[in-house]
C-alpha cells in the first residue's frame, strides 16, 4: 500500500522580539529609547551605531563597554539627569528628611546626585538601602566615588535596558531580569 504525498514539516515562524524591533528601529527612535536608560547622547549613539545585535547578551555587553568609555563630561551629563529614587508610599517624614539631608551633603561634597542601583531590592528595603549607601559612600574620596558612581550608572543602564526589552519570547539572556533601576 502506498501513501499519498506528505506535507512538508511545518515550522512555526519566529515572532519578532523587542530586540528585533530595537535593531530595526530608526536611529533616532533607538537613541531615544537608550536615553531613557542612561542620559548620555554619546553612549546612546555608540550603541545605536553598532546595531544589529544578535542577542540581548551582545547588546548588554556593548552597553557595558560604552559606559566604561564615557568621558568625565559624559559622566557628569548622565549624573545630572538622575534623581533620587522614589520613596515607597507611606514613608514617614523623618526618613524623607534624613534622605534629603544625606543627599544634600553628598551632592555638596561630590557635585552630583547620588546614584544607586536597586534592582532586586524589595521595595520595603529600598529606603534603608539608599540611606546606608549614601552614608557609606559619602566617606569616599572624590575619585573613588566617581568610579563607584560610574559603576552604578552602568548597572542602572543595564537594568533599564533589560526592562525596555522585556517582552514575549525575550528570555534568551543569561542575565537576571532585574527590577527597574532607580
Amino acid at each position: 500500500m502506498t501513501r499519498g504525498p506528505t506535507l512538508p514539516a511545518h515550522r512555526p515562524s519566529r515572532l519578532p522580539t523587542p530586540l528585533d524591533a530595537f535593531n530595526a528601529a530608526p536611529d533616532d527612535e533607538a537613541g531615544a529609547l537608550l536615553l531613557h536608560c542612561l542620559h548620555s547622547p554619546r553612549w546612546a549613539r555608540r550603541i545605536t551605531e553598532h546595531r544589529p545585535y544578535p542577542d540581548v547578551d551582545s547588546l548588554l555587553a556593548a552597553a557595558d563597554e560604552a559606559t566604561y568609555d564615557l568621558s568625565p563630561t559624559d559622566i557628569a551629563e548622565a549624573l545630572a539627569a538622575e534623581s533620587l529614587p522614589d520613596l515607597p508610599e507611606g514613608t514617614y517624614a523623618a526618613a524623607t528628611t534624613a534622605l534629603t539631608a544625606a543627599h544634600a551633603a553628598y551632592e555638596a561634597k561630590f557635585g552630583h546626585v547620588f546614584v544607586i542601583y536597586l534592582g532586586g531590592t524589595p521595595p520595603e528595603e529600598r529606603l534603608d538601602c539608599v540611606l546606608a549607601g549614601i552614608y557609606a559612600r559619602s566617606k569616599n574620596d572624590p575619585e573613588d566615588e566617581r568610579v563607584m558612581s560610574v559603576e552604578q550608572l552602568r548597572r542602572l543602564a543595564t537594568g533599564r535596558l533589560l526592562e525596555k526589552l522585556r517582552g514575549a519570547g525575550n528570555r534568551a539572556t543569561s542575565h537576571p531580569q532585574p527590577a527597574p533601576g532607580t
